[in-house]
């Protein structure tokens, strides 16, 4: 099976933090199942480990000031200019805060060899906003646009 560490997260996403407050009940359970649904085991590794990563961005305080975002070259390859465009948006909205701007972005480089598309990115947002405390206004926005019930214009 040809599967990659977005297609671990979706899974992991659908299957377990969707709906749930905790994000994964048991690790080791979780990753036998995973394995049994036919994903590879570096690849569920890696998912674990983006996780992880993520669950300590929640540390980060968010800033007061307005900021301003310059992007560097290797965030550039990874990040299209559609891409950047649409986290400034979504920042624009108020559906991201600069903090958690940050923490899409870190969340999006650590997908190593994985190019990120528009549909991609949408779901790291909405993984993201899943994570935050306080974001259910944020997440329930970022639902709309992911599962298109709303012109992306229109938020």
């Amino acid at each position: 099976m040809k599967e990659n560490i977005f297609d671990v997260l979706m899974y992991l996403f659908e299957n377990y933090m969707e709906d749930e407050i905790e994000i994964l009940p048991d690790s080791d359970l979780v990753k036998t199942e995973l394995l049994e649904a036919g994903f590879e085991q570096p690849e569920v590794n890696k998912a674990f480990d983006w996780l992880e990563s993520l669950s300590l961005q929640n540390a980060i305080h968010p800033s007061v000031t307005p900021t301003f975002r310059i992007f560097c070259p290797e965030e550039k390859l990874k990040l299209n200019l559609e891409a950047i465009n649409f986290i400034m948006f979504l920042e624009h909205k108020g559906i991201l805060n600069p903090t958690n701007r940050e923490i899409v972005i870190d969340r999006a480089m650590a997908l190593e060899g994985e190019e990120i598309s528009m549909e991609k990115l949408k779901w790291i947002v909405l993984m993201i906003l899943l994570s935050q405390p306080d974001e259910e206004m944020a997440f329930s926005r970022m639902e709309d646009i992911v599962y298109d019930l709303v012109p992306t214009y229109l938020n």
